[in-house]
């Protein structure tokens, strides 16, 4: 089973005010407006990621991430579609695994195994295969677009 994001709001509504993001949270069984999987899945609507608590944690990091890796053309008429290419969806799965030791009694370890369960699909199986082994090229988008320093550490800083 996923982790939820029903502990992590706190934390969660912290991380995002970093990169100009709000959270909106919506009642269990009510519509994610803005998912582009449904069910409980986050939904994107401009800068505003909308959740309930049964959201799991990794799918709202990943929405969250597609927004900062997006560029400003595409962030500015954001609405459930990130889109993106593959360099940038590798870059997003990345990030999201970074920022997972940024919430509070979550690490990148969980992230990673939430992803697996969920179904993520890497080369190597795994997304700790895939992170630890073969992601050196989202690492190195990550870095050039400086969403993240050369320790691989956030910089706060969206996308230009």
């Amino acid at each position: 089973m996923v982790t939820t994001c029903a502990t992590h709001i706190k934390t969660l509504t912290d991380l995002l005010q970093r990169f100009g993001m709000t959270l909106d949270i919506r009642p269990e069984n009510v519509e994610i407006e803005g998912s582009f999987w449904g069910d409980s899945e986050a939904g994107l609507l401009g800068n505003k990621l909308v959740i309930r608590s049964d959201t799991p944690v990794h799918s709202a990091l990943h929405e969250a991430c597609h927004y900062i890796c997006m560029d400003n053309k595409r962030r500015t008429g954001l609405h459930t579609d990130a889109g993106g290419d593959y360099d940038e969806e590798n870059g997003v799965c990345c990030l999201q695994i970074i920022l997972a030791d940024y919430l509070h009694n979550y690490t990148r370890e969980q992230m990673m195994a939430d992803m697996d369960a969920w179904g993520y699909t890497f080369r190597l199986g795994s997304a700790q295969s895939w992170f630890t082994q073969d992601a050196d090229d989202a690492f190195q988008w990550l870095t050039d677009h400086q969403i993240i320093n050369q320790k691989q550490q956030p910089t706060w800083c969206l996308r230009d």
